[in-house]
């Protein structure tokens, strides 16, 4: 198995904004969503954390007619572009950006529905502290919904991800694609986090050859 070895924490370049929103995330943005959807049909409020150019968010609220998010990101710049996106498709009104530290986020206990995530674990050397935040808000009877890259076991298997999945890409767009999968957990560093929350570890399933998700209902 690959060694982790870390990204930035905060990817705060308005290059790496712009190339991040132009490379084509519509299938797992997409996938991502109808999963959610088919665990909670209802949603009121949901936190996105980690949501970069809230891609995600603007997903879920065309697909979801009374869904209203708060958006949180440490990067600046993603968050620029995040807010273009929302005004051109008129999401304004439903989706909030903040900019906030995933590691202290500062809304009460039990606020969300939904507690969603997309791709933020890698990015951070000891996520134990964002897994527990994210268990800190959800309602009860809500749900934690959180989605990632898993860490291939070689740089062989690292190398074809990144042929098979961003072979289109700019050589920018496909140096922060393997960086991702090199600072990725492995499904049983995912399990031993949410373990330690209290949760069942086979919660966290592996549901692509590139994504682990964990999925639990509070």
């Amino acid at each position: 198995m690959l060694e982790r070895v870390l990204e930035p924490e905060v990817m705060d370049s308005a290059e790496e904004a712009r190339d991040y929103d132009a490379m084509d995330h519509s299938h797992v943005n997409q996938l991502f969503v109808s999963d959610l959807l088919q665990l909670r049909s209802e949603i009121n409020n949901a936190l996105d954390v980690g949501s970069g150019t809230a891609q995600i968010p603007i997903e879920l609220c065309r697909r979801h007619p009374t869904a209203h998010v708060i958006a949180i990101d440490m990067a600046e710049h993603m968050l620029r572009v995040g807010q273009a996106n929302l005004e051109r498709e008129k999401l304004t009104d439903r989706i909030e950006l903040r900019l906030c530290d995933a590691k202290r986020m500062p809304f009460a206990d039990r606020t969300f529905d939904v507690v969603m995530s997309n791709s933020i674990a890698h990015h951070i050397p000891e996520p134990f502290a964002v897994f527990a935040e994210m268990a800190r808000f959800v309602k009860p009877g809500g749900v934690i919904f959180v989605r990632d890259l898993l860490r291939p076991s070689d740089d062989s298997a690292l190398r074809g991800f990144v042929q098979k999945y961003a072979h289109d890409a700019n050589a920018h767009q496909q140096k922060m694609f393997g960086d991702s999968l090199h600072a990725a957990l492995t499904l049983e560093e995912v399990r031993a986090l949410v373990t330690r929350l209290g949760f069942d570890g086979m919660t966290v399933k592996q549901t692509s050859d590139r994504h682990w998700t964990w999925t639990a209902f509070v």
